[in-house]
């Protein structure tokens, strides 16, 4: 076996058949296709392809942001250390913006059966990229465990999350949204953009340096640049493999809402921040159980630790 392509049918795309579901699950020499609805499905379908003394073959993840980052952390479980098979990441989300940085573009079932028949052939070309690990400490969670992903935020990304998934997480249109709301009351101090962008105690410390505040209003740690809708906060993400880019500040709303012109324009913001690439971000909430985001799936957790992850091949 060449490549297994791993589909999650409760992506937003794959839920139903269709020409995308049909397309990643067409026949092609050498490929198997796995299609799973848990993350008991997930650990089984991967813990079956890594075998000692065997060479693994690619796997291919098809979904969303959420499901490359539980694709990758159950991958990384499998593979108890040993080096990780190449990857691919194929369309099938609602936005997939991981994706889009590595450069998925156009149609995603053109650009599925491009990848696919590439992994199919051997043809496809390889890329090394970082990663973040993800450690939650939280005695309250029952299924607290060890991820890898791409982009983790607390402050105003959870809230913002919160809100795009009460609004039925409809994708860019939704989240454009919500950001142009955002932006608009940041001038004025309005109800919602306060809800969003006040900052809230969280304790961060970057390469074991405590911050010069000891509250949040946004904090950012990415291995790639475009977190969405072209908001390049994390500019120099993706300069080196063992480090990622860490983005803090304690601003209020009206100070930092009106900064969203220098994210649009990937420029450092300005007033009190941590901005730098590192290989430990530490966040505790001294208030008790926070909320954080990893590849936009929300978490809850006491203390965070976020490192640098293990360097993937990625094939596209």
């Amino acid at each position: 076996m060449r490549a297994c392509v791993v589909v999650n049918r409760n992506a937003r795309r794959l839920r139903a058949r269709g020409p995308l579901l049909d397309e990643l699950c067409r026949r092609r020499p050498g490929v198997e296709v796995v299609e799973t609805r848990s993350l008991d499905d997930l650990d089984a379908a991967l813990g079956g392809l890594l075998r000692e003394g065997e060479a693994a073959p690619a796997v291919v993840f098809a979904g969303g942001d959420g499901s490359y980052m539980a694709g990758l952390s159950a991958l990384a479980r499998a593979s108890a250390g040993r080096t990780l098979p190449p990857i691919a990441l194929a369309p099938g989300g609602t936005v997939s913006i991981v994706a889009r940085n590595w450069g998925m573009r156009g149609d995603p079932v053109r650009y599925a059966a491009r990848l696919l028949d590439a992994v199919a052939s051997g043809a496809a070309r390889s890329t090394r990229r970082p990663t973040l690990r993800v450690v939650p400490h939280a005695p309250v969670a029952a299924r607290a465990r060890e991820r890898v992903g791409f982009i983790f935020g607390a402050g105003l990304v959870a809230r913002f999350f919160e809100v795009y998934a009460a609004r039925g997480a409809g994708g860019n249109g939704v989240a454009a949204g919500i950001v142009a709301r955002i932006f608009a009351g940041s001038f004025v101090g309005s109800r919602f953009a306060r809800s969003v962008l006040d900052p809230s105690a969280c304790a961060i410390a970057v390469d074991g340096e405590p911050a010069p505040f000891d509250r949040v209003s946004l904090l950012c740690a990415s291995v790639v640049r475009d977190l969405g809708l072209g908001l390049r906060l994390t500019r120099r993400a993706a300069e080196a493999l063992d480090r990622f880019h860490v983005v803090g500040t304690p601003l209020g709303p009206r100070a930092l809402g009106p900064q969203l012109p220098l994210v649009l324009a990937a420029r450092p913001l300005l007033g009190p921040r941590v901005d730098a690439l590192a290989t430990e971000l530490a966040v505790r909430f001294p208030g008790g159980t926070g909320a954080y985001v990893l590849d936009g799936d929300l978490f809850h957790a006491d203390a965070v630790t976020v490192t640098a992850g293990p360097a993937i091949d990625v094939l596209g």
